[in-house]
């Protein structure tokens, strides 16, 4: 399917169900004191991992929707709507293989993401939950690289063509770097490359899955999401999980370090998972968790507070996960299932920021 035979598709669906939303704050819970105007950009189907180019004038997301012929993720780029206006997007990705989380580079007209495209053109098959108690599991497919490429969907680069997982890549905010999760050396740790030379510097140690990282603001430091099996039992499991190529993401801490990997530490201790991470544009950090929650379900998303306590901003009671501020720090773009009809639909929304 062509890129520009779907925009057009997708401009037309989007177009009548923007005419059907009621009003900006239909979509807001009365808790949500920090949001104001929020609007709904897509309508149906699976829409996550949505992040601002750096000039705030571009958002690039992972798209699954069988209807359109998109059959597992792939990564798509849209323009910011001005109010009144459809959001529009179209497929940068190959449309092969399975993709996952894009990423702008600096200069707002490239972005990374990884594909497992190299490795077959079909979707990878999904895990088989029913073989480990049917628990919610992540695949790590080895066929994962990361690639570089233009916003006419050209492939610039491959950036990693190492065996084994790599993936969930971003940018430092000069450019000049990417951090990301690689299985290079057995676990599933950060490595760091320097986009100059491709040189990479391994930056996380402990056992356990280190994913989701974001540079700060400054640049000086990184945020990520850590599993950290302790006991015989709990590393045992997450090695025979690692070693079929997945892992259980329901037990996930927030960490900080330079940005080297020096004086790492945990920020958070919930319990459950806490995960999705990143800086607010003056240093804060805000995450996705369902810590609240015993059953594991709904997730919110939190911003930690100069004394580390979380404050919980979102209140859907399904889904609110993937948050990022605009480069202005004036909006907040984020995925939820609300407003979907009671479907299973995660969609792409889009608030103004108020303190």
């Amino acid at each position: 399917m062509k890129n520009t035979l779907m925009t057009a598709a997708c401009s037309f669906l989007l177009i009548l169900s923007a005419a059907a939303q009621l009003g900006p704050d239909t979509l807001r819970y009365p808790e949500e004191r920090h949001f104001r105007n929020v609007r709904q950009l897509t309508f149906g189907a699976d829409n996550a991992e949505d992040y601002w180019s750096p000039d705030g004038k571009h958002i690039v997301f992972q798209r699954t929707a069988p209807a359109d012929g998109v059959a597992c993720d792939q990564i798509f780029v849209g323009g910011v709507p001005a109010p009144g206006e459809a959001f529009t997007y179209q497929m940068v990705s190959t449309g092969k293989g399975r993709t996952t989380c894009g990423f702008f580079m600096k200069n707002s007209e490239q972005v990374v993401y990884a594909s497992t495209h190299g490795g077959a053109d079909s979707c990878p098959p999904p895990p088989d939950r029913s073989k480990y108690g049917n628990r919610y599991i992540w695949p790590v497919y080895a066929s994962y690289d990361i690639y570089l490429a233009g916003l006419d969907g050209r492939i610039v680069k491959q950036l990693t063509e190492t065996p084994g997982y790599d993936a969930e890549a971003t940018i430092s905010p000069d450019g000049r770097k990417m951090i990301f999760t690689s299985m290079r050396d057995g676990d599933l740790d950060l490595y760091v490359m320097d986009l100059r030379t491709f040189k990479t510097k391994r930056v996380t140690h402990t056992l356990g899955y280190d994913g989701g990282a974001w540079f700060s603001p400054d640049g000086k430091r990184i945020v990520w999401r850590a599993s950290r099996p302790k006991t015989e039992a709990e590393i045992k499991e997450y090695q025979e999980l690692l070693r079929d190529g997945m892992v259980a993401p329901t037990r996930m801490e927030v960490f900080v370090a330079d940005a080297d990997g020096g004086n790492a530490r945990q920020v958070t201790e919930l319990g459950q998972a806490n995960w999705a991470p990143n800086f607010t544009p003056d240093g804060r950090i805000i995450f996705c968790s369902n810590h609240e929650y015993p059953r594991g379900f709904p997730f919110n998303m939190y911003l930690l507070d100069a004394a580390g306590k979380p404050e919980k901003i979102s209140r859907d009671k399904g889904f609110d996960a993937f948050p990022m501020f605009s480069p202005d720090g004036k909006r907040i773009l984020f995925s939820s299932n609300r407003n979907n009809g009671g479907t299973r639909a995660t969609n792409l929304f889009l608030a103004d920021w108020v303190e």
